[in-house]
């Protein structure tokens, strides 16, 4: 009896420092997010004057007309945004961002003073380049963990939850009229180098985000469908399944294997394929995501009865 009830408080406590040891992690990555998406700002952004959308992008615009400091204005925004978000979208989203609020502004004050009056580069092209690198990047990084980097992104989401009005559509809106607003005091090729720095950090966001995430699905048809099975679970240490079906011309009985691997497991399930069957008929695609056990999750060795 003794022995269970330790047994469950070790258990107990193996789990809460496991859950421990996650926040930290997150809040620390979390925190470096900000501190890239700051540095990009201050390295790349504001010398060369580029626009941008967002928060910084709204802070540029108030900037300029009332010399309101950047990071000023930024913070008491993530602020505003952090108790409205707080009120329509709930406890544990506000929770979620309530790093990314405080943060940014604070690492983009320290930056600031840090950097002081040094210029980076004061080529358009390379900054919207690596202004872009260093923004998707940023962005990627707290998005992963299943945070949000506050201020802009949550109008957005207050929309779709108030007014079903989807996500990308308003956050698009949002940038563009951001944008729009820079465009009206700044030089037209400065705007044009600044949409190209959007687009570049909304690309690098996309790659970065499918990252690890993305697999390969295949569907093979084969006389020597069961030797291809064994040899899929045994060489290649990967599950399959099978889909029952007939083919069209003939109307012959036969199993279709359903599978689904890593990229660089394509080359090794293709040689074992066509070693087994040459005439293998062979569809692949790709799958921008996949969950459960083997892939999100550990893996389970079952014994079959």
């Amino acid at each position: 009896m003794m022995e269970t009830v330790k047994s469950e408080m070790n258990q107990g406590i193996k789990k809460n420092a496991g859950r421990a040891g996650k926040l930290i992690t997150n809040v620390l990555l979390i925190v470096l997010g900000n501190a890239i998406y700051a540095a990009g700002v201050v390295l790349f952004i504001l010398p060369t004057g580029l626009i941008t959308g967002g928060t910084t992008g709204i802070a540029l615009i108030i900037n300029h007309f009332t010399g309101m400091q950047i990071s000023t204005f930024v913070g008491v925004f993530n602020v505003v945004m952090f108790a409205l978000g707080y009120a329509v979208l709930g406890r544990k989203f506000a929770m979620s961002t309530l790093v990314s609020t405080f943060s940014y502004p604070v690492m983009l004050g320290i930056i600031q003073k840090a950097v002081g009056s040094f210029v980076l580069t004061d080529d358009l092209l390379l900054s919207a380049l690596f202004g872009g690198l260093c923004i998707g990047l940023a962005l990627a990084i707290v998005i992963r963990i299943g945070a949000s980097t506050g201020g802009m992104d949550i109008p957005p989401l207050i929309l779709q939850k108030t007014l079903r009005i989807p996500v990308s559509a308003s956050m698009y809106v949002f940038d563009f009229a951001i944008l729009i607003g820079q465009m009206l005091f700044t030089p037209r090729q400065t705007c044009l180098y600044g949409i190209l720095l959007v687009l570049v950090y909304t690309i690098t966001l996309d790659k970065l985000l499918a990252v690890g995430a993305s697999r390969t699905k295949l569907e093979i048809v084969s006389r020597e469908h069961e030797a291809i099975r064994k040899a899929i679970l045994e060489d290649l240490d990967r599950s399959v399944t099978l889909l029952h079906g007939q083919t069209g011309y003939f109307g012959l009985e036969t199993d279709v294997l359903y599978c689904v691997i890593a990229p660089r497991e394509l080359y090794k399930l293709e040689r074992i394929v066509y070693s087994i069957d040459p005439d293998a008929f062979v569809v692949m695609s790709r799958a921008t995501s996949v969950h459960g056990k083997g892939f999100s999750k550990a893996k389970e060795y079952l014994v079959r009865q």
